[in-house]
């Protein structure tokens, strides 16, 4: 049991990162989920990155079907999960690590992305942000205050 204890402000402040956050990743769900021709392929084949081989083969003809299911059902049940505050650390755990592949793929380094961006970055870019962001709500979580997990713990 977490007897992490937070101050008001704290706990709003937390709680509203993890509704945001878990927004964004649960609309990115449902946008790629309703529009039947979505697909990572040319996200993955143009990887610019520190491991641009791991991504171009996760793009391979037999790996991108389940490349891309995987991608549309872990964004909406991650971000689900951290609106509900159900399994908060584990859903801001593999949203981190989701969404530090992403940042993988496509690092804001010196060359300018194919990828579009908004405005110029070098290292630091919204992405990683965000994946910090989700690593933090992970260490500190919130679910077991304001959440489903409050009320699936209260017996324990």
């Amino acid at each position: 049991m977490d007897t992490q204890i937070y101050r008001s402000r704290q706990l709003s402040a937390l709680v509203l990162l993890r509704w945001l956050i878990g927004w964004h990743m649960m609309y990115e769900g449902i946008t790629k989920i309703a529009n039947p021709s979505w697909t990572a392929k040319g996200y993955l084949t143009s990887a610019d990155g520190l491991f641009p081989g791991f991504f171009q083969w996760l793009a391979s003809d037999g790996l991108i079907g389940v490349v891309d299911f995987l991608n549309m059902w872990s964004l909406f049940l991650i971000g689900l999960c951290l609106i509900l505050g159900l399994f908060g650390k584990y859903a801001a755990l593999f949203g981190g690590v989701l969404v530090l592949f992403y940042y993988l793929a496509h690092p804001p380094l010196f060359e300018p992305s194919v990828v579009p961006v908004e405005g110029n970055y070098l290292f630091i870019n919204k992405t990683l942000i965000e994946a910090v962001a989700l690593f933090v709500l992970a260490f500190f979580p919130t679910d077991h205050i304001i959440g489903i997990n409050r009320y699936i713990n209260k017996g324990k």
